[in-house]
């Protein structure tokens, strides 16, 4: 391929034992285990790191088979720079040539074999960091976790992802490095993973945001007496926590559990100014709607319609 992805500037092995290459890797980019028929002193490696994203060149040198059991807590960008690699995967087993790129998820089994003119690139992405920029770019992740697709790509027909790649590694070589710039680098990368590859996740628009954000409010109305936390309302709308408060606080201003008590309040409230048909006291409506400590009720009740439960209860009287 005709991209650079590192230079020299970051090289850490070069004409050595693949052992000791995959001791470095297992540290710095994933815990695996190589088996090697003709251990040749051949192996390189090139590596940097930025904020929390590794950006590796690797070559063993001679024909290497690579396992891992899972990555855990961390996806892989994997793209072939040259010689073939031989991938074994659920759906069986497929042959990897230069200019193919790969994503691996941190539940799937890694299975590779090097060809010995083997060399690949892998941008290592820990999970946490994915769910920042969700976070940030106000995406709910799904609450069984983000799951790339399994594909082969073509670098070429990947639109601005070998440039983009390319312009962050020159950058994060450079002598005269802005912290700032790298991070807003670490960002971008990571979005533009997001929207270029194929994943359960929804990035291109509010629809399915939208319907959860639904599904969630007529829940809490439909349960306005019971005690609703917020993981129950994560596990009812299928979305993580994390994503419950973001889509809170972006389209109600408030998180879940504040808007929970607001609405219990609201029914309170509209209880006691109806004086038809109120038939209960304003303590029998508290406990009613989950509030045990009534000093903390009148209290939140207050913060929220400027007045005492009691208040209210004499205006309904007086209509």
């Amino acid at each position: 391929m005709s991209i650079e992805l590192l230079s020299e500037r970051s090289k850490v092995y070069d004409l050595a034992d693949p052992r000791l290459v995959s001791a470095y890797v297992n540290q710095h980019v994933g815990a695996h285990s190589i088996a090697i028929a003709d251990v040749r002193r051949e192996a390189m490696l090139i590596h940097r790191q930025v904020s929390d994203l590794d950006f590796c060149r690797i070559r063993y040198g001679s024909e290497t088979r690579v396992t891992s059991t899972a990555l855990r807590d961390k996806f892989h960008i994997q793209i072939i720079l040259s010689g073939s690699c031989l991938q074994r995967h659920s759906g069986g087993r497929r042959i990897l040539l230069a200019g193919d790129l790969i994503v691996i998820n941190p539940q799937d089994e890694v299975d590779f074999t090097y060809s010995d003119d083997c060399e690949k690139f892998i941008l290592k992405i820990p999970v946490n960091l994915i769910a920042k920029v969700c976070e940030l770019q106000r995406w709910c992740l799904p609450t069984e976790g983000l799951r790339f697709e399994d594909k082969v790509y073509k670098l070429t027909d990947l639109v601005g992802i070998a440039q983009l790649l390319s312009l962050v590694c020159s950058e994060i070589e450079s002598e005269n490095v802005i912290r700032a710039v790298q991070e807003h680098y670490v960002q971008i990368i990571i979005i533009k993973a997001l929207t270029s590859f194929l994943t359960n996740l929804d990035v291109k628009g509010d629809g399915v945001q939208s319907q959860v954000l639904r599904k969630v409010l007529q829940y809490i109305e439909d349960n306005l007496k019971q005690d609703l936390t917020p993981e129950a309302l994560a596990r009812y709308a299928n979305v993580s926590v994390r994503s419950l408060y973001v889509l809170f606080d972006q389209h109600m201003g408030e998180p879940p559990r504040r808007y929970f008590v607001s609405r219990k309040l609201d029914q309170i409230r509209a209880a006691l100014l109806n004086a038809e048909g109120r038939k209960k006291s304003v303590t029998e409506l508290a406990m009613d709607y989950g509030f045990t400590h009534l000093g903390r009720f009148s209290a939140e009740y207050k913060a929220r319609f400027s007045e005492l439960p009691s208040e209210t209860l004499k205006q309904g009287k007086s209509v």
